[in-house]
């Protein structure tokens, strides 16, 4: 893949996410931190961050190093929908964005709208209430079943790193929605009914903010050449494990455990301590990963990617 087809890339992410005006400022200020983070030879990343964020390119000039490759003109598009519904459905805004993504990519209208169709499916799996602004407490401290709560959340995260071993963009995408249903049943174990606008709220607390944090992920796998067929073809095979990967298990290891405490101590730890809690956990959610690398492999050669939404609703 040529430098101008990376960042052309890279354009259309984070042109998506800004597709709705963020007007979250801590998400946008993770996004911004993304940029600063991920390595890029030759690519200045901050710069492109600015020139979306100030310049406002048009889509047609962004995308010229896309149109002509369909491979790579159908994996923009699928990133820009992964993008899109990475904190749930796309807004009617984020769906205007990307019907002019698909004319300026030239892709057929009908494939389009199935891929959309496709991710919507995903980002609505978890089943979990739309945001009310209310989430019920129990009236009496609940006790739930520690050990089969981290055996919960150890196969969510062998199923998220698997995922993201997966060249496929509809795997990636299935991550966000399945952390999401782990805070949720952990909540529910705790006697917590959690809405969608408070899980977003309590990932973005501890720095893993959706958007962000599925920005992160395609970022590396452009930036580390991890594209699949697009560029080669890995096929259904795990011929390498990918750092995106290790990420992938890391997050929702530490996110799971941060939830069991935070929900388990009946929500008593504030922003600060949720946020102290959790960058242990991931550097010991990094360590870990290497001892579950068997299973991950194992567990990326038998998921069904048609079957993605009953894969998120059994975690």
């Amino acid at each position: 893949m040529t430098p101008a087809e990376t960042r052309a890339l890279l354009h259309v992410a984070l042109m998506t996410a800004f597709a709705d005006g963020m007007k979250d400022d801590s998400e946008r200020a993770r996004v911004k931190d993304m940029a600063a983070r991920l390595p890029a030879e030759g690519i200045d990343l901050s710069a492109i961050y600015q020139e979306v964020l100030v310049g406002k390119p048009t889509l047609g000039d962004v995308v010229k190093p896309l149109v002509g490759n369909r491979e790579l003109a159908l994996f923009a598009y699928e990133m820009a929908v992964g993008v899109a519904d990475a904190d749930g459905v796309h807004t009617p805004a984020e769906g205007k964005f990307l019907e002019q993504l698909a004319a300026a990519l030239g892709l057929p209208a009908a494939r389009a709208k199935e891929i959309v169709q496709e991710a919507d499916a995903v980002a609505a799996a978890p089943g979990i209430a739309a945001a009310t602004g209310a989430t019920t407490a129990p009236a009496a401290p609940v006790t739930a079943d520690a050990a089969a709560l981290d055996k919960r959340i150890l196969d969510a995260s062998i199923t998220n790193a698997a995922l993201e071993l997966l060249p496929e963009s509809i795997a990636t995408m299935a991550i966000l929605p399945l952390q999401a249903r782990l805070v949720y049943n952990i909540g529910k174990a705790y006697g917590y009914e959690l809405d969608q606008g408070h899980i977003k709220e309590f990932a973005a607390t501890l720095g893993v903010g959706l958007t962000g944090q599925y920005l992160e992920q395609i970022g590396r796998r452009i930036l580390g050449g991890v594209l699949g067929g697009v560029l080669g073809g890995m096929g259904r095979s795990i011929g390498r494990q990918a750092v995106s990967s290790g990420m992938a298990f890391a997050t929702t290891w530490a996110v799971g455990q941060v939830a069991k405490q935070y929900y388990g101590g009946g929500r008593k730890l504030d922003a600060e301590k949720l946020k102290a809690a959790f960058q242990p956990l991931l550097s010991q959610g990094r360590t870990m990963m290497a001892t579950y690398a068997p299973q991950i492999e194992e567990r990326a050669r038998s998921i069904d990617l048609k079957k993605l939404p009953s894969i998120i609703g059994k975690v």
